[in-house]
């Protein structure tokens, strides 16, 4: 089995969607170690309520367990998890377990933030989970691939990776106890948006008829916005809330998170730690139950406080009962909600600098994405980066500390940030006056990329030199591109775009000939405007030397040539060439032979150099044939429509045949149509005539079918993409699910496609360049004026100079042509590639610190408090004034011109 049949085959789909499924997502990866669990004997009341729920088959439910930070709302979702993973689904079997699928966002990792790969990650659980509705599983990722797409509708994910499975699970499950999914910290996920999607889309689901019964957890904040989606009126019938009020016997009046019986949790939670902690330290002295309930009212009814008193008492650093001591000596006046912060208070003045360690604590809690110790104290610069070592080694009870400094650093909890999010929650002598991190941040990368990014104008020059030296050429809309280059067959640079806009625009120069022997120079050949270019008389010194080493490799032009190359001009110069070694060559391959069939061809053999071709040996063999073949021909052309006829479409005369007006006529009939809905018969089309019947409604109507989507992987298939109809195929949903295919994504890295993949990315670039409107004021910037004279740029420099900026292996090297010294366009194309390359160098060999600089510092200035200090009022001014062109430059070359815009605009505001 190749690898595109592979990938086609239920092996090939059940791969891409697990390696799609987040794996950390689910509630026992390792990534997420180490796990938080309730302890044995703890949160009984929430557990058995939430136990009661899930089994429940009346009807499906949405739990929803919610409450402040620190609660333990992660470790009751991980211990349900776990008890629904040891329950089988019956007593007969040992695979199909209970827990049906499970989801743990975070906002720290970019694939368990959005809900992207919600559903997909859910889909492959459930299909490890039971195994009967694997089959169907890759048959609907099969039929639609693009659902394996993070950008893919949330809804259509739900309906073909959720739904479908389980609607074939409605009668294994009707007699069986119900399923749960477990889904934890849904206000962890980045987007307000998403998140009231989801809950949306659950509710819905839980609706639909011709389900098993299933249970849905949620855990996550008491956050305004999921408690509106909750409440939503086709949401909240179905949702039971925890806390909650219930009544029964035997029930308390009151499930929650935070009430009385948490104080004995968290006892338990202390007195398990203190036994794990003396068994490595033998001489550490049991506190007291007297003193483990003193610690249990401190952590104020939450799990986080009493984690990281533990934390803070055993970081393997201090003297344990020292650390201890000062935990006991821990107020007991403290406000409800107020504990952790407290909590951090006390671990942040046994720092040898209190303020210093909540400075940096902060910094970590309000970085874009986690920076290592290195790549921060680089960030901060050698003032405030000096410590920080050293003061973040004191905070291992609240931050992860990897003992490897090039690996990120991350808060533990996302409570820190909520600490140091308004210095009021931090009661700290001299915390108070300590500046906000966002505008410490700001101006810290400010001042990297002002010491790291030299100042420059060779953007701005080089597309000056550009623009001058292109005044001559008429410009075009840039969107004409995409139909003028869609000959273009190599992947695209700069050089070859120019030459061949170059040629396009008339510069037919015989300094340019040699561009015809090109890959990008036959396939423009093959294109009506190249075969009219033959026709000129002139042409036939081309075809008489150069040019006879493309004949054999370009197949479209030699069809053309049996047809309509006869016409024109080109009538007086085609006998003499054929009466050449070159001709005569030709004449002998098997596209001669079946030129000698058309009319033309018997036309020309009435001429001298035809007589003269008959009196050789090839001549002489091919008229002992010649009776023989148009009898059988005109035999077999009379049997089409029998049984014996398909054997004569196989032929090359019906190959041929199919080429001709009459062919095509036929292929419009029913019969026709009929003979074409096998992929070994459409196989046969001729590459013209397929093109031809792909333009077809019945053609694109073939498409939506998998006979359609394999009929693309043919020859046949990829040239017609190339073709205009072809493109605008692809823009439609049929075209864009495609895309999204294995087959799809593999033709997109072909060359063939690579050039209008470039050209949609081009696109979408002018696009993004024209949301954005430029203030006058600011055209007196050269990072400004760059960005005006790109957009002033003719499209036939535009679109290279594109490449030049997105060119990965840009080489400074012209193309195998000889230009005269008159084309400065060219010599001024090779110095601004010149510059992109050492521009791409430059950014690859950046540091992380730098380049987190220049992808963050618009951010962090968004954030910081209005109006700015002096000193960051004055780093900006200067780097907007005399820096920012560096900075475009280095981005433009390794982000895009789309993100840079985006930066800038987010600054400007």
């Amino acid at each position: 089995m190749n690898h595109d049949q592979l990938r086609q085959s239920p092996e090939g789909m059940w791969e891409s969607l697990s390696r799609i499924a987040v794996k950390s997502a689910e509630y026992n990866s390792r990534e997420r170690q180490p796990h938080p669990k309730c302890l044995e004997g703890t949160r009984v009341n929430p557990l058995d309520y939430i136990y009661r729920l899930l089994d429940d088959r009346k009807k499906s439910r949405l739990i929803w367990l919610h409450g402040t930070a620190g609660v333990g709302k992660s470790a009751i979702a991980f211990t349900v998890a776990e008890r629904m993973r040891n329950l089988q689904v019956t007593e007969e079997t040992n695979i199909e377990k209970r827990l049906a699928g499970t989801f743990f966002f975070s906002r720290k990792h970019t694939e368990r933030c959005t809900t992207g790969y919600f559903f997909a990650t859910l889909a492959y659980q459930l299909a490890c989970n039971f195994p009967s509705v694997r089959e169907d599983l890759n048959r609907t990722i099969r039929e639609n691939p693009a659902l394996l797409d993070s950008n893919k509708s949330l809804r259509d994910q739900m309906e073909g990776l959720f739904l479908k499975p389980l609607r074939k699970l409605q009668s294994r499950l009707r007699e069986c106890p119900p399923s749960a999914f477990v889904v934890d910290a849904l206000d962890e996920c980045m987007s307000e948006t998403e998140v009231a999607d989801l809950i949306s889309l659950l509710g819905y689901a839980l609706r639909q008829p011709n389900l098993p019964v299933i249970h849905i957890l949620l855990t996550s904040r008491s956050e305004a916005y999921i408690r509106e989606a909750i409440q939503l009126e086709d949401v909240h019938p179905l949702v039971c809330e925890i806390p909650v009020e219930i009544s029964g016997e035997g029930v308390a009046a009151i499930i929650s998170l935070d009430g009385a019986d948490v104080d004995d949790d968290i006892y338990i939670f202390l007195e398990h730690s203190f036994k794990k902690l003396r068994s490595r330290y033998s001489n550490f002295p049991q506190p007291t139950s007297r003193e483990l309930a003193r610690l249990a009212s401190r952590a104020g009814r939450r799990f986080i406080v009493a984690s990281t008193m533990m934390k803070f008492v055993d970081d393997g650093y201090h003297d344990p009962r020292d650390r201890l001591h000062l935990m006991l000596e821990f107020t007991s006046e403290l406000l409800p909600g107020t504990e952790v912060y407290k909590l951090y208070d006390r671990i942040l003045a046994t720092c040898a600098n209190p303020a210093r360690a909540y400075l940096h604590l902060s910094i970590v809690a309000s970085l874009a994405n986690p920076l290592s110790i290195s790549q921060i104290a680089e960030l901060l610069g050698p003032g405030e980066g000096r410590d920080v070592e050293m003061v973040l080694a004191q905070l291992r009870s609240i931050m992860d500390i990897p003992t490897d400094r090039s690996l990120p650093v991350n808060i533990f909890h996302s409570s820190v940030r909520d600490y140091v999010l308004n210095p009021s929650n931090c009661n700290l002598p001299g915390v108070q006056h300590i500046r906000y991190p966002h505008p410490l941040l700001a101006r810290s990368c400010l001042y990297l990329m002002m010491q790291a990014i030299p100042r420059s104008t060779a953007l701005l020059d080089a597309l000056s030199q550009l623009k001058t030296h292109s005044r001559a050429m008429k410009p075009h809309e840039p969107q004409s591109l995409k139909q003028e280059l869609a000959f273009i067959v190599e992947p695209p640079t700069p050089f070859t775009v120019l030459t061949a806009l170059q040629w396009l625009r008339g510069s037919h120069k015989s300094d340019l000939l040699s561009w015809l022997e090109t890959l990008d120079g036959c396939a423009w050949l093959e294109t009506q405007e190249g075969k009219d270019w033959l026709q000129i008389r002139w042409r036939i010194d081309w075809l008489q030397t150069q040019g006879k080493t493309f004949l054999p490799k370009a197949h479209s032009v030699r069809d053309w040539l049996l047809t309509q190359g006869r016409k024109g001009s080109l009538t007086e110069a085609w006998p003499s060439w054929l009466g050449t070694q070159s001709g005569r060559d030709w004449l002998q391959a098997q596209s001669g032979q079946d030129w000698l069939q058309t009319q033309w061809g018997k036309d020309w053999l009435q001429t001298r150099w035809g007589q003269d071709w008959l009196q050789t040996r090839w001549g002489q063999d091919w008229l002992q044939t010649r009776r023989g073949q148009d009898t059988y021909t005109q035999h077999t052309r009379d049997s089409l429509q029998t049984l014996n006829g398909e054997g004569w479409l196989k032929t090359e005369s019906g190959r041929e045949w199919l080429r001709d007006e009459s062919g095509r006529e036929w292929l419009q009939t029913h019969s026709g149509r009929d003979w074409l809905q096998t992929q070994s018969r459409q196989d046969l089309l001729p590459t013209h005539s397929r093109r031809q019947w792909l333009q077809t409604q019945s053609g694109r109507e073939r498409l939506k079918t998998q006979p359609g989507q394999e009929l693309l992987q043919t020859q046949g298939g990829r040239d017609w993409l190339k073709t205009q109809s072809g493109r605008e195929w692809l823009q439609t949903q049929s075209g864009q699910d495609w895309l999204h295919t294995p087959h799809g994504q593999a033709w997109q890295s072909t060359a063939a496609a690579s050039v209008w993949v470039t050209m949609e990315e081009f696109s979408r670039t002018l696009e993004a360049v024209s949301e954005y409107a430029i203030v006058p004021e600011l055209l007196s910037l050269a990072a400004f004026q760059a960005i005006q004279q790109f957009k002033s740029l003719p499209d036939f420099l535009m679109f290279p100079v594109f490449l030049a900026l997105r060119h990965q292996d840009s080489s400074s090297t012209l193309p195998q042509c000889h230009f005269p010294p008159d084309m400065e366009i060219f010599h001024a194309m090779m110095a601004f590639e010149g510059f992109a390359h050492e521009a791409q160098e430059r950014s690859r060999s950046a540091s992380d610190a730098l380049n987190y600089a220049c992808q963050n510092w618009a951010f962090h200035l968004s954030r910081a408090h209005s109006p700015w200090d002096n000193i960051l009022n004055h780093l900006f001014k200067s780097f907007w004034s005399h820096h920012l062109l560096c900075w475009l430059e280095r981005q433009w070359c390794s982000k895009g011109l789309r993100s840079c815009l985006a930066i800038l605009f987010e600054a400007q505001n």
